[in-house]
């Protein structure tokens, strides 16, 4: 390829010069939701961190399989194999069967990742739908000698398997090490390790998802799922494997290990993670009280919200910190970042609106060498953000009068600003990304069209009706000498 693409690789802990596999083909595989619950935002960041780096491969030509899972079936309460089944506890508590769960919160995550304007993966496969591939990949593994099976449960032989190949890896620790962190097996004695993991799970009677294999009926593991899944639709060895930072210790390491165990060679060339979030500071999560879904920060609904941001500008936001740095959400942060994207999308409208000169007095041509430069150093959003709020300055003054551009010039500035607000940051206006079609924006006209006739009939019950509803809504109403204006 033409550009020198630098990602920091998690397994080699440094920057290095991204080169596929396979020519222009790249094999990308992102750890999906489990389906049991609402998506929180901290997948949200993961998902559109990975879009992020989906759209930008597009851009620089290369032909991606984006393969993004759908975790539906035997995934326990803790990592170590233990607790109840999550769909099981879920179907119960609601009266539902498990897999209408799965349905309602897959449907649900994709409407919100639709909100955020995320491209879908080339396949999304589901657990469920790959039981058959698990149950091989764990037959292989026991054949091989790095599993046991005991009472219908097959685990893997973690000590053994360090013997021949580093199991902490990924993080650059030692077995030693891992072992004095990790609690003793209570109640789990049929293991032969503390750090052994499942790969198939005995069912009992009553548990209501659970499949026949050669060990009797039960369920896949957690970790077995995305190994059988990735090496199916991009091989034994492909080209980036993401998720979050904390999936790197457990399920990514596991990974690791049970996909050479099986496959006897590495299965991924470059690992990639994005970090954490925060709120004013302090970790998110539920226990400490301060996580919160992305529908209660649409709305403002959550009680560290002082009201409610539009998904572009979260989106916007996440965009603005680099995907492996710690992101923070205060309302002060959020109000900054709303405050940023319409300065943004108004000087892009402004561009639209230019008309060329003969001569240029700006200088523009390096805008586009500049963003890719920033982009190709480890996906840096914030910078190549900043290059295009840098060229803000010269859109105003030839907006102004004060500069001139010419139509070459002017031509490459917009393809520039398109290419990189709406193509890769994957930006929309707030009216566009919210409007979503031409029937939504004519059906809000007709109503302050109606607005215009209730004053002039001089019906202020109903003008005042119409206009404090849908600002109500979240729609900003201004009126005009010609009429109105509106935005959301």
């Amino acid at each position: 390829m033409e550009h020198k693409l630098y990602i920091y690789n998690t397994l080699s802990r440094k920057k290095e010069q991204f080169i596929p596999l396979h020519e222009d083909k790249v094999g990308m595989y992102v750890c999906g939701p489990t389906v049991y619950s609402d998506v929180h935002l901290g997948n949200c960041r993961t998902f559109i961190s990975f879009d992020l780096i989906y759209r930008y491969l597009l851009y620089l030509g290369y032909k991606v399989r984006y393969v993004r899972n759908i975790t539906d079936a035997g995934h326990l309460e803790g990592d170590r194999d233990e607790g109840d089944d999550k769909f099981a506890k879920k179907a119960k508590l609601e009266k539902l069967e498990p897999m209408e769960i799965v349905q309602k919160y897959t449907v649900g995550f994709h409407d919100i990742l639709s909100i955020f304007n995320t491209l879908p993966p080339s396949i999304e496969p589901t657990a469920t739908g790959h039981i058959l591939e698990q149950i091989e990949m764990v037959k292989t593994i026991l054949e091989n000698g790095y599993a046991y099976e005991k009472d219908g449960t097959v685990y893997f032989n973690v000590e053994k398997y360090n013997k021949d190949l580093p199991y902490g890896i990924l993080t650059n620790r030692k077995l030693e090490d891992l072992l004095e962190g990790t609690r003793e097996l209570g109640g789990q004695d049929e293991k032969k390790g503390r750090l052994d993991f499942a790969l198939w799970i005995k069912a009992k009677p009553e548990t209501l998802m659970q499949w026949p294999s050669p060990w009797g009926w039960g369920f896949p593991g957690w970790h077995i799922e995305c190994s059988a899944m990735s090496t199916k639709y991009l091989g034994t060895t492909f080209d980036i494997h993401g998720g979050g930072m904390d999936l790197q210790a457990t399920h990514h390491t596991n990974e690791i290990a049970q996909s050479q165990a099986c496959n006897h060679t590495t299965p991924v060339k470059y690992w990639m993670h994005t970090n954490m979030l925060t709120v004013n500071g302090v970790r998110m999560s539920k226990s400490a009280g301060n996580g919160f879904l992305p529908k209660e920060l649409f709305t403002g609904s959550h009680p560290l919200l002082e009201r409610g941001y539009s998904p572009m500008t979260v989106r916007f936001f996440m965009a603005q910190s680099h995907y492996r740095s710690t992101l923070d959400f205060s309302n002060e942060a959020l109000q900054a970042s709303e405050k940023g994207f319409e300065r943004l999308m108004d000087g892009y409208a402004r561009l639209q609106k230019l008309t060329p000169s003969a001569t240029s007095t700006v200088e523009t041509a390096g805008l586009r060498t500049k963003c890719e430069e920033a982009m190709n150093d480890d996906f840096n959003t914030p910078i190549a953000i900043a290059h295009l709020f840098d060229a803000l300055k010269s859109i105003n003054l030839i907006h102004d009068g004060k500069e001139t551009i010419n139509a070459v010039d002017l031509n490459e500035l917009k393809l520039v600003f398109k290419t990189f607000i709406e193509d890769i940051l994957g930006l929309k206006s707030e009216t566009e990304a919210s409007a979503g079609n031409e029937a939504y924006k004519k059906a809000i006209d007709l109503l302050l069209h109606m607005r215009l006739e209730a004053k002039r009939n001089k019906d202020w019950a109903t003008s005042d009706k119409i206009r404090n509803e849908l600002t109500a809504l979240g729609f900003e109403i201004k009126d005009t000498k010609d009429g109105f204006e509106w935005k959301i």
